[in-house]
């Protein structure tokens, strides 16, 4: 009993401490999320029309859309519709999600209204290695996904990045961050394709 005691007589001014700034974290967070909410949407709908440059609007589509990734583990997305000015849909964008080699990747990618190719990728989070996995956002690497066949994609170490089709060649010393791109492309666009068709929207 002597021993809590002297305990809290030795730490109550470390435990309040501790308690205020906690408090004053929450309420910060509480303060600044939907201003962080708000410009990465505005970020995301930036990026969405630079792959889709004639969209007017963009809206949802599929909202939470599961896609099982790896090991049971499910990421979800919404899918956009991008529509022109006359709202007749020209294209569809969504976030698919991976591991990079260093952390977390999202990217933004857009394919046709007919979901036959893909319009190229735009970055919306990465922090892969500077000068190697950074490299995916380099028109070397992105470039070859403008305009490649909807379908599954193969990394290859050696080709030509300049000829469009299913294959893709890796950033030199980046393999893991070029194969986490491919891979993401190859996972989600199966599964928004076969909810797109479910939906008659393509």
């Amino acid at each position: 009993m002597l021993k809590i005691k002297y305990f809290f007589q030795q730490s109550w001014l470390l435990l309040f401490s501790s308690f205020c700034f906690g408090l004053l974290i929450a309420v910060a967070n509480t303060a600044w999320l939907p201003i962080i909410e708000q410009n990465k949407k505005d970020k995301l709908n930036n990026l969405m029309r630079g792959l889709i440059a004639d969209a007017n609007t963009f809206e949802i589509a599929i909202e939470q859309l599961q896609i099982p990734i790896q090991k049971g583990r499910v990421e979800k997305t919404n899918v956009y519709k991008a529509l022109d000015d006359k709202g007749k849909t020209i294209g569809f964008a969504f976030v698919a999600a991976g591991s990079g080699f260093a952390d977390k990747i999202e990217l933004v990618i857009a394919v046709d209204q007919k979901c036959e190719k893909f319009l190229g990728f735009k970055t919306l989070s990465c922090n892969e290695t500077p000068g190697f996995g950074n490299k995916i956002k380099d028109k070397f690497f992105n470039s070859q996904f403008n305009n490649a066949p909807a379908g599954k994609l193969q990394l290859v170490k050696t080709g030509n990045p300049q000829e469009i089709d299913n294959e893709i060649v890796a950033i030199s010393g980046a393999t893991v961050s070029s194969t986490a791109v491919v891979n993401m492309f190859n996972i989600y666009i199966d599964m928004v394709k076969q909810e797109l068709q479910k939906k008659g929207l393509f």
